[in-house]
Formats: C-alpha cells, structure tokens, sequence
C-alpha cells in the first residue's frame, strides 16, 4: 500500500466487547489493545468476516489476560462497533471462529481473531439441515430455510422470484440450498430471459437479489482517479478520489469460452418420462432483455462470426421430474410427471450470467467509507494513461460497476477501504453526474 492510500486518518473503533461462553456477565473490551481490524463482504459469500488483531496484557479480565480470564476458547459472542470520518458507522455482532496466537514476550502476548457472523456456525449445525419438501416460490423458500434453518433475527432483502421450485432438502445445509435456489430464480420483472440470483450478507444484514436487479440500482456514489497528486482535492461532482487502481485488462477467450460466456448448451434427461431435450442460448440472442452495466458485450473477429453460432460449452443435467407437488393424492401423481421450471428455463441462462458478471474487472483503494457495502453500484471515472496531463476519462475503463468484494482495513497508519469491483459489459455508460 502506497503512501498515499494511507493518508486517510484512522477510523475510531468504539466497541469490540467479547462475551465469555463460560459467564454471560464476563466480558474483555479489546479496544485500547487492537493493533489491526479488517472486514469483509463479497456478493459470493455468505456471511460477513473480520479479522481483529490485538495485544494481550494479561489485566484484561479479573488481572488475567483475555486467553485466560473469561477463557477465550470458540464461538463467543463479539460487538464491533466501528466510525470512519464521516460518522458512517458499522455495527456488527460476529462469533469468534478461529484464535491464533501471532507472537508473544514477556509483557504482551499478541492474538489474531477470525470472526464470521453467527449463520456461518449456525449452518455447521446438524439441526440445521434441510429435510422437508418445499413447492412454492423460490423467494419464499429461501425465507423459509433462512428463518427456521438458520434461524436468523437479521434482516432479509429479498427480490421476489417469478417461478417455483419443488425439491426435497434431503438433509443438505442451509447454506447449499440457499445457493442452489439462487441459480434457478427468475425475476418477477423479467419476461423469463433472465435468470440468476445471489445470496450474501452486508452489515445491514443478508440478501435475495437478482443479477439484474443489482445492475438496475442507482448508483451510490461516484469516484475519480485522474493525474493529479493532491489526494485531497475532489473534482466538483465527485464524491472522493481514489487513492490507488488496478484494472484486470487481461483478456481470455479460451477461459471465457470454456465458462460458456458467450454460448452455451444444456442437455436435459428427465429419466422418469426417458425423454431428453437440447436448449442453446447466446449472450447476444437475450442482449436487449438483460440489464448492462457497459455498452456492449464482445465484439468477434468477422471471422469466427459463422463459428460463434456453435455452443462452447455443454452441461448435462438429469430433470427431476417425479418429485411430488404440494396438494391431494391425485394433484401429487398428475403433478409428478412434470419438470421443475428451472431446468428447462433457467439453468443455462444461470451458467452465462454469472459468468458475464465478471467480464469486467477493477480494483481501487479510496479512502474509508463506512456507508459503501457489497453489491452497490457506483460510478468510476479513470483517466487515460497520456505523456500529456490531460483532462481525458478512458471511456473503455469508466462507468458503472458492482461492488463484487469490500474490504476495510483500520490500523493506526490509517483507513481505507479496497473494493473489487465488476461488470458484464464493456464501454462507458452514463456519467458520473447522473442517477444510474
């Protein structure tokens, strides 16, 4: 990390109080003692995670250090309250996953914690498991499973799906369902050429939410990186500099091909009926039905033009017909012999979604802001690299992104926070001055 990325002043961590497992009245505030704190969120995964790094001087509770005195041994309880400059303020409740002891001597001993949210253990749990049949809407299962299998308090912002799904847990963990019926939902607003959802959590809490309902956000905030060396100083319509950038400008056709970006084939076998069935699907064919973050998706060589007609990846996938719907002993049988919607509908327009979403890719480092989580849109200007100081944005670089992974980093050097951010597409689109 450069200079300049650590010129943000340190955040003010105001809690991070651990509860003993042992006495629920015991507690070891860490604070004056941490050394380094990170947190994360990524729309991949599915808790929040933090990394507390602090000194251990062995008075912390009952003249004891915290390894001994509440004792520190697994899972308990931990209230992190942090504020960046600008009053934006996190506060999370986690649970101690993980206790490393980095180094000791003979004054302090120096502790690392991993922290995940209380799903992320709770998911572990043999009680836990999926079990039942369920036959409604997908959205409304994912409420189920996250309610009364990982039975959470949190909140839930759900996108309400278009289509159904029977299936049978048969004993599978919350969170493997809960990615499951992510790659079948449609959403409600689409015409059924879309499909694709994610599940992740924020410090707001946890979320359902379509692929395209992300890109379909207004955008949050908007940052710029140009020539100029005062890290201070923000252009008028900009919310912030950012202080570093990376953009992946690496370009693999063959991988993208093989992840079935551009064209993709599923070969359904339904072995009840013994029937099967091909779907073939292009990106350009559903173009003007799904949401852009870019321009444009890829331009061939005119020569390959007649060859990308041709699929560039296969999957095979066996069509539960069979499992019995909802209803009376007749509606089950005449239901029975019908396939879940998602398998004739939504599994290869899945498969190339997702894969789309990271077409384009960006790493900036700005200074901390607390009010940024995973799965906001904003706005990125970057200026073209010139031997000329000019006032010219790439307008390949630029426009709206995803934020795919978010990290705040606090030590006392300084805040910043380091996003990953994606797209589907390439080329600018609107303008750092306008809503979306």
């Amino acid at each position: 990390m450069s200079n300049a990325a650590k010129k943000s002043a340190p955040a003010s961590i105001t809690k991070a109080e651990v509860i003993s497992n042992v006495d629920t009245e015991k507690t070891a505030n860490l604070v004056n003692g941490i050394l380094r704190m990170t947190y994360y969120e990524s729309i991949l995964q599915d808790s929040v995670k933090a990394n507390v790094i602090f000194g251990d001087v062995g008075l912390a509770v009952d003249n004891k250090s915290v390894i001994e005195g509440l004792p520190l041994i697994g899972t308990e309880d931990i209230k992190l309250e942090f504020e960046d400059n600008n009053e934006n303020k996190i506060k999370v409740s986690m649970n101690v996953n993980k206790v490393t002891p980095v180094y000791e001597d003979g004054s302090k001993n120096v502790i690392s914690l991993d922290l995940v949210s209380e799903e992320f253990l709770r998911n572990e749990m043999g009680d836990s498991r999926c079990r039942t049949r369920e036959n409604g809407l997908i959205s409304d299962s994912v409420e189920k499973i996250f309610k009364d299998r990982l039975k959470s308090e949190k909140e839930l912002d759900i996108e309400q799906t278009a289509n159904r799904y029977n299936f049978i847990g048969n004993g599978r963990k919350p969170f493997y369902m809960l990615n499951l019926l992510s790659k079948q939902g449609v959403p409600q607003e689409s015409d059924g050429s879309s499909a694709g959802f994610l599940f992740f959590e924020t410090a707001d809490g946890y979320h359902f939410k379509s692929i395209e309902g992300l890109f379909k956000q207004d955008k949050k905030k908007s940052y710029i990186f140009n020539n100029s060396t005062d890290t201070q100083v923000t252009p008028a319509g900009y919310d912030a500099k950012i202080l570093e950038h990376k953009s992946d400008n690496s370009i693999n056709v063959q991988s993208k091909m093989n992840m079935g970006a551009y064209k993709t084939k599923i070969v359904l076998f339904d072995s009840y009926n013994c029937k099967y069935e091909v779907i073939e699907q292009t990106a350009e064919e559903v173009k003007e039905d799904v949401e852009l973050a870019g321009k444009d998706l890829p331009k061939f060589n005119e020569k390959f033009d007649s060859d990308q007609k041709d699929y560039t990846r296969t999957t095979l996938y066996l069509v539960d017909s069979g499992t019995l719907p909802d209803g009376d002993t007749q509606t089950q049988i005449d239901g029975s012999t019908l396939p879940n919607f998602e398998a004739v509908r939504t599994l290869n327009q899945s498969i190339r979604r997702y894969n789309q979403l990271f077409s384009g890719m960006m790493e900036v480092t700005i200074a901390g802001d607390f009010s940024l989580h995973a799965g906001d849109v904003i706005f990125v200007d970057i200026f073209t690299v010139s031997a000329e100081k000019d006032d010219t944005v790439n307008r390949e670089s630029g426009g709206l992104y995803i934020i795919a992974d978010l990290c705040h980093f606090v030590d006392a050097g300084g805040t910043y926070t380091k996003l990953n951010l994606a797209r589907d597409s390439f080329g600018r689109k609107g303008n750092h001055s306008t809503t979306t």
